[in-house]
């Protein structure tokens, strides 16, 4: 079982529209409810390609039943979120169909009290027992301290289960710290925890502060690795329409599932790739078409740097 929380979780609204204009009323030609949050979006790409997932982080009022209820229905998904006083919030996706630009407006999280932060941790101790790698994903909501995935971290290493972390600012600095296995920020993340915006030399640095592994994503342009084996460029083969709305929450589930099937980190990469690039031909985060992926994965090129 691979294990995702999303301590921020979302539902997902995403409008399409045949053209956004400001200032103008819209007709929106379709609307899609889904689950999200990084780590739920992780978790359905995760069980799209044959695993088995479970979820955890928080959920509460109308917006969170309706995100456990989609995540019932999910196959190979297993909901283990804690209940919260507060309400899940919701994110507004706007896509703008004639130029395939999205807009995003995403509402603050709940108010997290101490004793739902407690539970939150009980409950990771307990899925932590049978979890073959863990994936920290997203933002913090209010209430949860700005150290939380310090301590998510430490404990899953302390049971020996590998550890992504997949976060930004304050919360990214102080997870590094604790030594996860990989950390996947974006360029802005990576330039904000290093202070370079030299994306080769910024890897190596978030390396010396704690990471085992980092792959920096480049948005169109792939992703950028620097490990223990080596370092490696992965490129898509072709800058892609679409919206970009969860491509990296797919890289994070093309490395996790490299990870458990212990592939090499070439293969690891290019189907991190690949999958980000089918995501974004989707029309929704944590979806995409399988032999798109496929298609693409055979196209995809990985190679070594200096």
């Amino acid at each position: 079982m691979i294990l995702t929380v999303t301590l921020n979780t979302a539902l997902d609204i995403t409008y399409h529209v045949r053209s956004l204009r400001p200032h103008t009323a819209h007709r929106v030609s379709d609307v899609a409810e889904r689950p999200g949050g990084k780590g739920v979006n992780v978790a359905r790409v995760l069980a799209a390609l044959g695993h088995e997932v479970t979820v955890t982080g928080f959920a509460g009022g109308a917006t969170g039943r309706a995100v456990r209820d989609r995540l019932a229905d999910t196959p190979g998904v297993t909901e283990a979120l804690v209940p919260i006083a507060g309400a899940t919030r919701r994110t507004i996706a706007v896509v703008d169909e004639r130029s395939g630009d999205t807009t995003r407006l995403d509402e603050p999280g709940p108010q997290i009290a101490p004793a739902e932060w407690s539970a939150l941790q009980d409950r990771y101790d307990d899925l932590l027992a049978t979890a073959a790698a863990v994936a920290l994903c997203g933002s913090l909501p209010p209430g949860v301290p700005v150290g939380a995935y310090t301590g998510l971290i430490r404990a899953a290493r302390a049971r020996g289960v590998p550890v992504l972390l997949d976060t930004g600012g304050e919360p990214l600095r102080r997870g590094v710290a604790a030594r996860p296995d990989v950390i996947k920020p974006n360029a802005d993340e990576l330039a904000e925890l290093t202070g370079s915006h030299e994306p080769s030399r910024a890897t190596q640095d978030a390396r010396r502060r704690g990471a085992h592994a980092v792959v920096a994503s480049l948005g169109p342009q792939g992703l950028l690795a620097a490990t223990p084996e080596g370092r490696w460029r992965a490129a898509p083969p072709a800058r892609f329409h679409g919206s970009p709305a969860g491509a990296g929450d797919s890289a994070v589930a093309g490395l996790l599932s490299g990870l458990v099937d212990r592939l090499p980190w070439p293969e690891r990469l290019a189907r991190a790739v690949a999958l980000s690039a089918a995501t974004v031909r989707a029309p929704a985060a944590g979806e995409f078409d399988r032999a798109d992926y496929e298609e693409l994965l055979a196209r995809v090129t990985v190679t070594g740097t200096a």
